[in-house]
C-alpha cells in the first residue's frame, strides 16, 4: 500500500514551524538569559557538560536510529526524531523555567536545565514510537508538544503534592510515556491495522541501522540515569553508573538467552534484542534511589529482560486483537514493563529498608500514589491528545470532501 499523505500537508507544516520557532524566540530574547552564577572551570560544570553531551547524543542519534527499522519509514524516521527533539527541548526549558520566570521574570539557563529539557524530550520519543509510522510531521510536532507538556505537569505535581525529588519523578518518564502513546495510539487506530502492512516490514539495512541506535542507547544509558547527580555525592554517582551498567549487560544476556528459547530454530531475533536490552537500564532507572548492592542491580536487569522479551513476543500482537492498540515499536515492552517493574522493586526495596511498621505504611501509600499520579496524568493527557488529533483530521477530511465537490461542480 502505497503512503497517503493529506493535499496541505506542505502548506500546513511550514507555516506551524515558522510560528512556533518564532514565538521560541521571543520568549527566549525578551525573557531568558544564562545563568552567571556558574563557575565554568569547576568540576561540577564540567561534570555537567559531560551529561549534557552523553544525553544529547541518545536523544538525536540513539533514538533518531532506533526508529529507522520500518522499510518505508527509515530515512524519514531520523529526520522526523531530530525536529521533534529540537522543538520539545526548547518548549521544555520553557516549561521547566515556568516558576522562576513569573518570581523572577527571567529564564535562567545552565547545564542543569538543558539536561533536564532533554531528559523531558525523551518522554516525547518514547510515546512517538507507539505511533511511528501513521502520522504526519504536523501531527508528530502536536503530539510532541503535548506530552512534556503533560510530563512536565506531572512533575510538578509529584514535587508539590508528594514532595517527591526531582530525579525520582524525571525518571518516572518510562512510565509515563509509554502510557500516553499508548492512549494516543488506541484512540487514533485504524481497522485494517491488523494486516502486516508493506510499510511495517524490516529488512537487514533498516534493522542494522536500528540496532546501531540501540547500541548508542545501550552505551550511554548509565550517564542518562546518572545526569541529575551531578554535583551530589560522587560515591552516588559511582553507584549509579556501576548498578545501571550492570543492569544493562545481565538484561543483554538474558534477553539474548531468552530470544533463543522463543525461536523454533534457535537463532537470535534481532527485533528481540533491539526492544529488550535496554528494559534493565529503564528498571534500575526507576528504581535507583533504593538499589544499594550491585547483586540487586544484576537481579532487577535478569527480572526486567526476561519479563520485556516476554511482553514483546505476546502482548504487541494480543494488545492489537483484543484491544485495538497498534503499538509500532512496542514501547510497552521496551518502557512500560521495565518501568512497572523498576517501580515494584523500589516499593519492595524501600518497605525493606524501613524499621517500623506505620513508616513502611506511609511509605507505601506515598510510593502508590505517585504511581497513581503518573499513569491517571498520563492517560488524561493521552485521550486529550488522541482526540484532538482525531477531531482535527476528521476536520481536514470533511474540508477537502467539501473543497473536491465545489471544484466538481465548477467544472460541470
Amino acid at each position: 500500500m502505497a503512503p497517503q499523505y493529506a493535499p496541505s500537508l506542505r502548506s500546513r507544516l511550514g507555516p506551524l514551524l515558522f510560528v512556533l520557532q518564532t514565538g521560541f524566540i521571543l520568549i527566549f530574547a525578551f525573557c531568558a538569559e544564562v545563568d552567571s552564577n556558574v563557575n565554568v572551570n569547576g568540576s561540577t560544570f564540567k561534570d555537567s557538560y559531560t551529561d549534557f553531551q552523553d544525553v544529547n547524543v541518545m536523544v538525536m542519534f540513539g533514538f533518531g536510529f532506533m526508529c529507522t527499522f520500518l522499510v518505508r519509514h527509515g530515512f524519514s524516521a531520523v529526520g522526523f526524531n531530530l525536529l521533534v527533539a529540537t522543538m520539545t527541548t526548547q518548549w521544555a526549558i520553557i516549561l521547566n523555567n515556568v516558576e522562576s520566570w513569573y518570581y523572577s521574570g527571567k529564564i535562567r539557563l545552565n547545564m542543569r536545565s538543558l539536561v533536564v529539557a532533554e531528559i523531558c524530550t525523551v518522554s516525547a520519543l518514547v510515546s512517538i514510537g507507539a505511533v511511528l509510522g501513521k502520522t504526519n510531521p504536523v501531527q508528530l510536532v502536536f503530539i510532541a508538544l503535548l506530552e512534556v507538556s503533560g510530563f512536565v505537569l506531572n512533575e510538578w505535581l509529584l514535587l508539590n503534592l508528594l514532595k517527591v525529588r526531582p530525579g525520582n519523578s524525571m525518571m518516572l518518564l518510562h512510565i509515563f510515556g509509554a502510557f500516553f502513546g499508548l492512549t494516543v495510539t488506541w484512540i487514533l487506530y485504524r481497522k485494517d491495522s491488523e494486516q502486516r502492512f508493506e510499510k511495517e516490514k524490516v529488512d537487514h539495512k533498516s534493522g542494522l541501522f536500528s540496532m546501531l541506535g540501540t547500541v548508542f542507547l545501550w552505551v550511554f544509558w548509565p550517564s542518562f540515569n546518572s545526569a541529575l547527580l551531578s554535583g551530589r555525592s560522587p560515591v552516588r554517582k559511582l553507584e549509579c553508573v556501576c548498578s545501571s551498567y550492570l543492569a544493562l549487560a545481565v538484561s543483554a544476556v538474558t534477553a539474548a538467552a531468552v530470544s533463543v528459547i522463543f525461536n523454533p530454530k534457535g537463532r537470535f531475533n534481532l527485533l528481540h534484542l533491539q526492544s529488550c536490552i535496554l528494559s534493565g537500564g529503564v528498571a534500575i532507572g526507576v528504581s535507583m534511589p533504593v538499589v544499594l548492592q550491585p547483586w540487586e542491580a544484576m537481579l532487577i536487569g535478569f527480572a526486567a529482560a526476561i519479563l520485556s522479551t516476554i511482553g514483546f513476543h505476546l502482548l504487541q500482537i494480543h494488545m492489537l486483537l483484543a484491544f485495538q492498540c497498534h503499538d509500532t515499536r512496542a514501547i510497552l515492552s521496551t518502557h512500560g514493563l521495565p518501568g512497572l517493574l523498576g517501580w515494584l522493586a523500589h516499593f519492595i526495596l524501600l518497605i525493606r529498608q524501613c524499621d517500623d511498621h506505620t513508616t513502611a505504611v506511609r511509605f507505601a501509600v506515598f510510593h502508590i500514589c505517585t504511581l497513581l499520579i503518573t499513569i491517571t496524568t498520563s492517560l488524561s493527557m493521552g485521550i486529550l491528545t488522541g482526540t484532538t488529533a482525531l477531531c482535527w483530521d476528521s476536520l481536514k477530511c470533511v474540508t477537502f470532501r467539501v473543497s473536491v465537490t465545489i471544484t466538481h461542480a465548477k467544472l460541470r
